[in-house]
């Protein structure tokens, strides 16, 4: 059995190396001329750390990334919004990882032969028959996953009407700085802005922003500086050790609901099926479950049985998640005064409880 599979990127590396373990002849096409990413840090949650217990791959990550979980929520000025009991957390869930991006492709391209990779690959068109038209002919195969991103050719080619990624309001920007003294993974809410920083393993500091902004205007470091100039710290420090050049931005957008994930001998995996909104830290982390879920069933099952057993289960998950991740940032991006206020007044006063029951079918995933 032949699987072609559409994007070089955690996804569809992650489920190349899959079917490769089941014996599967597997290619990657991908766009870009190398396997690699240019990100910054991530967040690998427990549910995703079991995908890649899944592959044999989990102990890699933990053996040299080993992090806390999120440790809660404060005001521009300091002042705690929520803070998490973060050795309960990880006593109920299981551990967290934290690496950079390009470490994670790395684990997953020295776990496949590189014959399969084809790198400079640009797909044009996915035919639901398992016919991959591309820049260097047209390859067919007994299953075709779509991993190319948000901007999916492959979600284009079969899902003509759905409609396109929503651009939802807010911009992010992500860096790594220098090793800095901070033990705990905490974001900060302002009026419409909000700073999050994740300590990696080595010292340095996975560091992100989120602004309300027109969608594709861009701001320098400068100008992030300036703005957040009068934050709690360690936020100004951060924001002084960072450099132009090793800043990402990136306008956030979150996929409509699609009917399905499949159509004919094609699947959808990743930010193609359900992207979503960074403020769960869940967007990689749902990719990876889709990746081993849809090995397991069609290795399982047979393709058609197979994929729509991938349908049934990662469909409704993922855009439950989706949802959430929306709702569970959006008081950061409130700017009304009166909504501030309450905002800052109510989240204090909530039980953990109320936080904690959010967290449960996110992390206690297992693989079917």
């Amino acid at each position: 059995m032949k699987v072609t599979i559409v994007g070089g990127g955690i996804g569809g590396l992650t489920a190349a190396v899959a079917f490769h373990q089941r014996g599967w002849e597997v290619e990657v096409l991908e766009r870009a001329p190398e396997f690699t990413e240019i990100g910054a840090g991530i967040s690998i949650q427990p549910n995703a750390l079991r995908a890649l217990d899944a592959l044999g791959l989990g102990d890699r990550l933990r053996s040299g990334g080993l992090a806390d979980p999120f440790a809660g929520v404060r005001r521009a000025d300091g002042r705690w919004l929520f803070r998490n009991d973060v050795a309960d957390l990880k006593r109920r869930f299981g551990q967290w990882a934290t690496v950079h991006r390009a470490d994670l492709i790395d684990l997953l391209v020295k776990a496949l032969p590189a014959r399969v990779l084809r790198p400079g690959t640009d797909v044009r068109e996915v035919r639901p028959d398992g016919v991959v038209v591309h820049s260097g002919g047209a390859v067919a195969a007994d299953l075709v996953v779509g991993a190319d991103g948000v901007y999916s050719a492959t979600r284009r080619s079969l899902w003509p009407d759905a409609p396109g990624p929503r651009y939802v309001g807010y911009t992010t920007w992500r860096f790594i700085v220098p090793p800095h003294p901070i033990t705990e993974s905490v974001e900060t809410w302002g009026r419409g802005e909000r700073f999050g920083h994740l300590p990696m393993p080595d010292g340095r500091v996975y560091c992100y922003l989120m602004a309300n902004a027109p969608i594709r205007s861009r701001t320098g470091l400068d100008q992030l500086r300036e703005r957040f100039a009068g934050w709690h710290d360690p936020i100004p420090a951060l924001l002084s050790a960072a450099e132009e050049h090793t800043v990402s931005q990136h306008d956030s957008y979150q996929l409509p609901e699609l009917p399905t994930y499949v159509s004919g001998t094609v699947a959808l995996l990743g930010d193609a099926a359900h992207a979503m909104t960074p403020n769960l830290g869940q967007g990689a982390c749902q990719t990876l479950e889709d990746a081993v879920t849809l090995a397991l069933t069609v290795d399982t099952l047979g393709v058609p049985a197979g994929l729509e057993e991938y349908d049934r289960s990662r469909r409704p998950r993922t855009q439950m998640i989706t949802r959430r991740s929306l709702q569970a940032g959006a008081p950061a991006h409130w700017t009304s005064p009166p909504a501030i206020a309450l905002r800052d007044a109510v989240l204090p006063r909530l039980p953990k409880s109320f936080f904690e029951r959010s967290l449960v079918p996110t992390y206690t995933w297992t693989i079917c």
